[in-house]
C-alpha cells in the first residue's frame, strides 16, 4: 500500500495544493511554519478521521474559508482508489469514494492505513490515560473498520447516561423526601454495557496482541535495556472488587457476554455513587493502557530517553502488528474480512528524527528503511538519516516543489 498523490483545498495553511509520491521514501523538507506537517496530518486524517494535533475539525480549515478538502489516491495492490473528504465546520463531513458519495465518512476507513510518529508521542508514556486510549481505539479501527461505529455508539450512550445521572442527582437534592424514578436510567445501562462490553474485549484482544510486538521493538531501539511490557486496566476491576472478577487477569478469556454482565453488576453497585456525583463512573472511558518497564511503571520512573524509546516501540508495534495481520484465533474479534493482500501501513515520520539523539535516529531509520512507504518531515536536510534515501519535496510558502 502507498499513497501516490494528495491533493488540498483551504486545508490548515493550503489554500490549494497537489503533491505526487512515490513507494519508498519520501521526504518533506522546509524550515519550521512552512506547512509540512499539514501535509502528514492530511494523510493521516484520512485513515483515521482525526487529527493527532487537535481535537475538533475547525481547526483543520484554513482561515477564511467555508470548508477543507483532502483528495488522495490510494494504491494497493494493482487496484487505486481515490478518497475524498470534505470538512465543514458546524456539519456533518461528507466523503466520496472512487467519485460516488459514501453513505457515511466512516465508510472510507480501512482503504488508507497509516502509522504516524509525532513529537506528540512522548505523551503515551508521560500522558495521561485519554492518550493511550485513543492509541489503542485507533489502531483497532485500523484493523477493524466496523470498530468505529461501536465507538460512536459508545460516545453516544456515554454522554445520554451522564445527562440522565446530573438530571436524577438533581432531582434527589430538590426533593429529598421523593426518589425520582430510574426505569430510563436501566435502559442506558444495558447500553451503555452492551456496547462497552465489546469495547473492552476488543481491547484486550488488542493489548495481548501488541505485547510481543512492544518487546521486540523496544529492544532493538534501546539495544535492550529493560524489558517493555503493556497491559489493560479495566476500572471494572475497582469496581467488582473481587480479584477473581479482574478483568484482564492472566488465564482469563472473558467474553463479550460475561463482560456485558459484569459492567451491568458494576453500574448496579455504584449507582448511588454515581447519581450523586454526576458521572459513569465504570467503561472502557476509564480505563488504561498500563505501560512498565523492567517491572515498573514507565511514567514516572522512565528517563526521558526511555519514554522515547517506549513510544516508538509502541508505534513500531503497531505497525508490525498491522503489516503482519491480527491472529485469526477462534473468537477473536481483531480479524476483519476486509483485510485483504497487501496491508503493510504508510509510516508517517513527523519531524521525530529532529526529537532523537544519534543512536535512537539511527536504529529507528533502520527498522523502517524497508518499509513500502515512509513519509518523512524534516526542518533541514541533515534530519534525514542516510538510511533514509528517496524522493526529496522542498515546502517553502504554501509550495511543494520535487527537487531535482
Amino acid at each position: 500500500m502507498y499513497i501516490s498523490h494528495l491533493s488540498l483545498a483551504d486545508f490548515r495553511s493550503y489554500t490549494s495544493v497537489d503533491v505526487e509520491l512515490e513507494p519508498g521514501v519520501n521526504a518533506f523538507v522546509g524550515p519550521n511554519g512552512q506547512g509540512k506537517t499539514n501535509l502528514v496530518e492530511a494523510i493521516g486524517y484520512v485513515a483515521t478521521l482525526g487529527s493527532h494535533r487537535v481535537p475538533s475539525d475547525a481547526a483543520l480549515v484554513r482561515a477564511g474559508a467555508s470548508r477543507a478538502v483532502i483528495r488522495t489516491r490510494i494504491v494497493r495492490g494493482d487496484r487505486a482508489s481515490t478518497v475524498e473528504i470534505e470538512i465543514t465546520p458546524g456539519k456533518a463531513n461528507r466523503a466520496r469514494i472512487n467519485r460516488a458519495p459514501a453513505s457515511r465518512p466512516r465508510d472510507v476507513l480501512g482503504i488508507a492505513r497509516t502509522v504516524l510518529f509525532a513529537p506528540e508521542d512522548l505523551a503515551l508514556v508521560k500522558g495521561d490515560p485519554d492518550g493511550r486510549r485513543k492509541f489503542l481505539d485507533q489502531l483497532a479501527v485500523l484493523l477493524v473498520p466496523r470498530f468505529a461505529g461501536v465507538l460512536s455508539d459508545y460516545d453516544r450512550v456515554l454522554r445520554q447516561r451522564s445527562a440522565l445521572l446530573k438530571s436524577a442527582g438533581g432531582a434527589m437534592r430538590a426533593s429529598r423526601s421523593q426518589s425520582p424514578d430510574l426505569r430510563t436510567l436501566d435502559v442506558w445501562d444495558a447500553k451503555l454495557a452492551a456496547t462497552g462490553a465489546e469495547i473492552i474485549a476488543l481491547r484486550l484482544q488488542l493489548v495481548e496482541a501488541l505485547q510481543p510486538y512492544v518487546a521486540a521493538a523496544y529492544e532493538q531501539v534501546s539495544s535492550g535495556q529493560g524489558e517493555a511490557h503493556v497491559a489493560y486496566r479495566s476500572s471494572l476491576a475497582a469496581a467488582l472488587e473481587e480479584a477473581s472478577d479482574v478483568v484482564g487477569q492472566e488465564g482469563q478469556a472473558l467474553s463479550v457476554a460475561e463482560l456485558e454482565a459484569q459492567l451491568l453488576t458494576a453500574m448496579t453497585s455504584l449507582r448511588s455513587k454515581e447519581i450523586d456525583r454526576g458521572v459513569c463512573l465504570v467503561g472502557p472511558h476509564r480505563d488504561d493502557l498500563v505501560l512498565t518497564l523492567g517491572g515498573l511503571p514507565a511514567k514516572g520512573y522512565a528517563s526521558h530517553g526511555e519514554s522515547w524509546s517506549f513510544a516508538l516501540a509502541l508505534r513500531l508495534a503497531s505497525y508490525r502488528l498491522l503489516t503482519d495481520g491480527a491472529p485469526q484465533a477462534s473468537g477473536s474479534l481483531l480479524w476483519s474480512p476486509d483485510w485483504g493482500p497487501d496491508g503493510e501501513p504508510v509510516l508517517l515520520l513527523d519531524d521525530v528524527f529532529a526529537e532523537l539523539d544519534v543512536r535512537r535516529r539511527d536504529r529507528l531509520a533502520d527498522l523502517v528503511a524497508g518499509a513500502n512507504q515512509v513519509i518523512i518531515t524534516a526542518a533541514v536536510p541533515d534530519d534525514v538519516p542516510a538510511q533514509l534515501q528517496g524522493l526529496r519535496l522542498d515546502v517553502l510558502d504554501g509550495q511543494v516543489t520535487r527537487r531535482a
